[in-house]
């Protein structure tokens, strides 16, 4: 049976409402394959990614943290290191003197017990006190001027103060105990007695008026 033009426009209608009703159904089907899914994928990488990141960062960390462990081992071992010969530098720091003072002591003890007479026994500490000398000047110490010098209290200690014709006010008139010097720096003052004139009596009668 032949299908009239009603019938032919009704078909056609229901056809585009298939294909439009298809096309929304694909569409709505890709957004959501997009959206949900692109999206965690994304966040899993950069999960991932900061995963990685923060491993690597510990990574450094650790071997910064042993790197630090070490330089503070090796600087305990200096430390301790420098300790032991600060300390061995102040004990045996005469160590060359003691050397030196060892001859000496043996001189004087065969002096004692091979002299046979005050003679022999006085040359004997003669060449002891000879030697001695030598050895403390090779180390640097010197005895410190004293007598006809100037009163320095740097270098001298005045026990006694007295007037004398043949000095000058403030020099030194006698010496009653050698002071020495080190290497520049005094390690025992002298022990002096210094002049000091006396004012003249008409000064003296001024000052009592």
């Amino acid at each position: 049976m032949a299908k009239n033009a009603k019938d032919l426009k009704s078909e056609d209608k229901s056809e585009e409402k298939t294909v439009k009703v298809e096309i929304s159904e694909d569409e709505i089907t890709d957004d959501k394959s997009k959206t949900p899914e692109t999206e965690s994928s994304k966040e899993d990488e950069e999960l991932a990614k900061l995963k990685e990141d923060l491993s690597k960062s510990e990574e450094e960390n650790i071997e910064l943290k042993s790197h630090l462990q070490r330089l503070q081992a090796d600087f305990e071992n200096f430390r301790r290191q420098t300790d032991r010969q600060k300390e061995d530098l102040v004990k045996y720091a005469n160590e060359k003197l003691i050397i030196n003072f060892i001859d000496v002591f043996e001189d004087m003890e065969r002096v004692l017990t091979q002299s046979t007479n005050d003679e022999e026994l006085k040359e004997g500490y003669e060449l002891i006190y000879s030697k001695m000398k030598n050895s403390l000047e090779k180390e640097g110490l010197e005895v410190i001027p004293t007598e006809g010098e100037k009163f320095d209290i740097n270098k001298h200690e005045a026990l006694l103060v007295q007037d004398s014709p043949d000095h000058e006010n403030n020099e030194i008139v006698t010496e009653i105990m050698k002071g020495y010097t080190l290497k520049d720096k005094v390690i025992k003052y002298s022990k002096v007695i210094v002049c000091k004139k006396k004012a003249p009596k008409k000064e003296e009668e001024e000052k009592e008026e």
